[in-house]
């Protein structure tokens, strides 16, 4: 799909700038400190006799390819699919990632060699058959004799149904007031799923669109760590959430900066979405506490006919409190003629879908 003028505008809208040599060099050492840290951890992890296994997550793509994601680790946790799961708070940043880790895909009958990234992370597109739905591909790493077998998940979308959700996670389906830091760290490092309160109507409202288009792709798009992705899908499941990828971001320093950039994670995403599926209409849903109003209006900007409308869940004081605060501005307002929704949960939500037909 050609890159338009708006979509190179939203784009430059909070992406790279061209750091000054101070910011280049303090990048450059943390990247070598980062990697230095990661490379010594997985050597003595080596040492003492223990081996790579892979995460799997779940991916999506189309009848004629799609996107496996996972992640290769070496970690003390029981290898089984039982162990894996039960990885909780901070023991979830425990493993180790092992960087350009050989890994082998099968899927649909045929064999794909892959390489994971300098963070273990496994994010590859490739070109397989399938028909729309659910299937499962397995994964393993191709330089452990005798590796244990993953499967993960895999949606494909049906060409004919040209509908879909993109979901922000805090404080859109789960109230964390994730932004704000202390609060942060306590939500991600000890806090399980158990505690942390579903946002009010969502999961209700998740299942009657998911009723009322049964073809259609859910996708959580979050600028959390991979590591909480256990945690993050054994809440929506809890919840009754309707099942679908993960699109979350690995911490730690890129090229240009120290601190790995959120927006940019979720516009990086939603412009690949666009690129991907440029005929799917996408219900476009966060809220008012970070910078959702931002990111999907300058998104709506760029791909007005990639998005059906887009709904804003509305903090309360509290919650706008411990966020820190709400959007300073309604990005609706003369800037996009989709159809935004306003509301403070899945009820209000579903009352004004049902009113626009989307529901």
């Amino acid at each position: 799909m050609p890159t338009t003028p708006e979509a190179a505008s939203h784009r430059r809208r909070f992406r790279r700038r061209t750091p000054s040599p101070a910011v280049e060099q303090a990048v450059g050492r943390a990247m070598r400190v980062d990697q230095a840290i990661r490379e010594f951890r997985e050597q003595r992890a080596r040492r003492k006799g223990r081996t790579p296994i892979v995460i799997p997550y779940a991916g999506y793509g189309s009848t004629s390819w799609i996107r496996v994601l996972g992640r290769v680790l070496i970690t003390n946790r029981d290898p089984s699919a039982e162990g894996l799961e039960s990885i909780r708070g901070w023991r979830s940043f425990t493993g180790i990632p092992v960087d350009r880790a050989p890994v082998l895909v099968e899927a649909g009958g045929t064999r794909h060699h892959v390489l994971a990234d300098r963070g273990g992370v496994i994010d590859v597109k490739i070109e397989v058959a399938l028909t729309p739905g659910w299937h499962d591909v397995t994964l393993r790493c191709e330089d452990v004799p005798d590796a244990d077998e993953f499967t993960a998940p895999v949606f494909v979308l049906d060409p004919d149904a040209p509908f879909g959700v993109v979901s922000d996670i805090d404080d859109t389906v789960m109230v964390t007031a994730l932004p704000r830091p202390l609060l942060a760290a306590w939500n991600t490092f000890v806090l399980n799923e158990h505690a942390r309160n579903p946002t009010p109507g969502m999961s209700v409202l998740y299942d009657r669109i998911r009723r009322a288009h049964p073809a259609a792709p859910f996708l959580y798009l979050s600028t959390g760590a991979w590591n909480v992705a256990p945690t993050l899908r054994r809440f929506l499941s809890r919840n009754l959430y309707p099942a679908g990828p993960l699109l979350l971001t690995d911490w730690g320093p890129e090229p240009d900066r120290i601190f790995r950039s959120g927006r940019a994670h979720k516009i990086d995403e939603l412009e690949r979405l666009a690129a991907e599926f440029p005929d799917v209409k996408w219900l476009l849903i966060g809220d008012d506490g970070q910078h959702d109003e931002e990111t999907y209006s300058g998104f709506a900007e760029a791909h007005p006919e990639n998005v059906a409308a887009i709904g804003i869940r509305q903090l309360s004081d509290s919650e706008a409190v411990l966020a820190g605060g709400r959007s300073r501005e309604r990005w609706r307002e003369d800037v996009t003629e989709v159809d935004w929704i306003f509301a403070p949960d899945g009820n209000d939500f579903a009352r004004a879908l049902e009113a626009r037909g989307l529901l």
